[in-house]
């Protein structure tokens, strides 16, 4: 599918009903969980995901503050796009509540209370630039949005691949189609936003190459993605891995075909 205007991608997102409707909510064999094993090495990923997700709502309030969002169609996404997200950290949640690993009664406003100081900080100097950029600045938000929609969902992947739990793989792979659609909004959007536009393709390289990280890096510590990397990416067979589904899908976007931010900051922690 080739789109010429935002609203024809919104038209197509928004066509279909979401993946995790209530009738497939009840499919999810709960009671299942537990005849299996779970390696504990996997909970901190889970619990890093899980986080993740559940900080769409910091996501969404700085992308509103923003001209990105002052866009009708941008901003129809991501008012769907704020309650998917947060039903993907609420399952990962239970499962691990399934496996044993309870969390705090109030874990949601816990992790919300523990943003890193760093991130504070850029979300001041990121409302600045956004602001001064204006509409242009459009061609970033939705270029970072494709790199971490489809490494997340990537990433996933992984997780089931290595986990070997058949509930958990239930779940992720109906997680990974809404992040496929998430991803496919984003990289059409940045696509007609960067296509004619020289300086938006130029804008977009670099940032991303200078200060472009691993999703949840910032608002989590940087220990703990470089914990979820080396878990699911270790290696050079997992930094082909990222190469071919993540790096190689945004170097198809007008004038981000040099790029190599994504791999070289994957490789450095992937292959320490």
């Amino acid at each position: 599918m080739v789109f010429s205007t935002t609203k024809e991608v919104l038209d197509w997102f928004t066509k279909d009903e979401r993946i995790l409707t209530p009738s497939f909510l009840a499919t999810i064999p709960w009671g299942d969980v537990g005849k299996y094993a779970l390696d504990p090495m996997f909970v901190p990923i889970i619990t890093y995901m899980r986080d993740v997700e559940t900080y769409t709502k910091v996501y969404y309030e700085e992308m509103c503050e923003s001209p990105t969002g002052r866009d009708p169609h941008v901003r129809a996404f991501m008012d769907r796009w704020a309650t998917e997200e947060p039903l993907h950290g609420e399952l990962l949640n239970r499962f691990m509540e399934e496996v044993g690993v309870k969390a705090q009664p109030d874990w949601k406003k816990e992790i919300m209370r523990v943003l890193t100081v760093p991130y504070h900080i850029s979300r001041v100097l990121r409302s600045a630039v956004t602001g001064a950029f204006g509409k242009h600045f459009s061609a970033v938000h939705m270029t970072w949005g494709a790199i971490n929609e489809q490494s997340t969902l990537i990433g996933y992947r992984r997780l089931w691949e290595l986990a070997k739990h058949p509930v958990l793989e239930y779940i992720l792979r109906a997680i990974v189609r809404e992040e496929a659609r998430h991803a496919f909004f984003y990289w059409n959007v940045a696509r007609i936003n960067m296509i004619n536009s020289p300086f938006r393709q130029g804008l977009s390289k670099y940032v991303i190459d200078r200060f472009w990280s691993p999703v949840g890096q910032g608002l989590k510590k940087k220990v703990d993605t470089d914990v979820v990397i080396r878990t699911l990416f270790k290696g050079a067979d997992g930094l082909a891995l990222m190469k071919a589904l993540v790096s190689d899908r945004i170097r198809q976007l007008p004038g981000m075909e040099e790029l190599t931010a994504i791999d070289d900051r994957i490789a450095d922690i992937a292959l320490q």
